[in-house]
């Protein structure tokens, strides 16, 4: 079986290619026939997102039409270009991407400083002016920096930002990744790192996105550590351990169980499906976690 796709790899491709993708060919190309189409109703307590990445090869008019059909609201990881898609269909784009550099490049590093800073300040107020309000960021590799110098750069690169994100509403989201599998050497890969990050910026601009797959692999005790510190966390992800596929009972977490933890915490943002479907129908995959994860 090939391996799955490499989300690295995936979103330098989409930043890439910023033409907006059309329609190409009928729904139900993608659909199984027994699949209906209507809007489904959802218990209302998680609002759904889902990650374009992982259905590159659907087009995006096809991805948001199945995705409203599922009770879906959002579509992660997409930029400007893509923007005027999600319109259209009515969905949110909950976790907008493009004032990045790539996973590696981050704000740990000064070097990169100058580059980000006029991406991001140039990105800020696209976000808001489209009516979003959460833009993605990456601490980037470690090359041999320590926690604390690290921890130093990342205050230095994203402060000067952040009154221009509360002008505009905005929150900087950086994302938390593990570094054993996927992204070797990134630095923030830990909770604990991240929150630190957040209390020396001391700004409600700035928030973590509590990715669930990338976690378990990392430190585990997911229900636990995302209730201790979800006054820090805007946005989560989902995915199977090991292996980032389906969230069934192939898989080690219990995700309506992590669902409903998230949802004791009061949390209004969103929850996106961040997995590979291994199986052939891809669409039906995704429509089976966002039931399992609709507590």
């Amino acid at each position: 079986m090939p391996s799955p796709t490499n989300r690295r790899t995936a979103l330098k491709n989409m930043l890439a290619s910023t033409a907006a993708v059309g329609a190409a060919g009928a729904l139900s190309a993608f659909l199984p026939a027994e699949t209906p189409m209507e809007q489904v109703a959802l218990k209302g307590n998680i609002n759904h997102s889902v990650c374009r990445w992982c259905y590159q090869d659907i087009p995006l008019e096809q991805l948001c039409a199945a995705a409203k059909s599922m009770g879906i609201k959002g579509i992660d990881l997409v930029g400007p270009t893509d923007w005027p898609t999600l319109k259209k269909y009515g969905l949110d784009s909950p976790m907008c991407n493009g004032a990045e550099i790539n996973l590696t490049d981050g704000f740990n590093d000064p070097k990169f400083h100058a580059t980000l800073q006029k991406n991001y300040a140039a990105m800020i107020p696209k976000v808001a002016q489209a009516g979003y309000s959460n833009l993605i960021c990456f601490s980037g590799s470690r090359r041999g920096m320590d926690d604390a110098t690290g921890l130093a750069n990342c205050v230095t690169g994203l402060a000067p930002l952040l009154e221009l994100a509360a002008k505009h509403k905005v929150v900087l989201v950086m994302e938390l990744l593990n570094s054993k599998i996927n992204h070797k050497d990134y630095q923030c890969d830990r909770t604990a790192w991240g929150v630190a990050l957040a209390k020396k910026l001391g700004s409600e601009q700035f928030k973590l996105l509590y990715d669930i797959y990338h976690m378990q692999i990392d430190e585990g005790d997911v229900m636990r550590t995302l209730t201790d510190n979800h006054a820090y966390i805007a946005h989560y992800h989902t995915g199977g351990v090991p292996g980032r596929n389906e969230i069934d009972d192939s898989q080690e977490l219990n995700y309506p169980a992590i669902m409903r933890a998230i949802k004791a915490t009061g949390f209004k943002g969103y929850v996106a499906q961040e997995f590979i479907p291994k199986q052939p129908d891809k669409l039906a995959s995704l429509r089976k976690a966002v039931q399992l994860c609709d507590v």
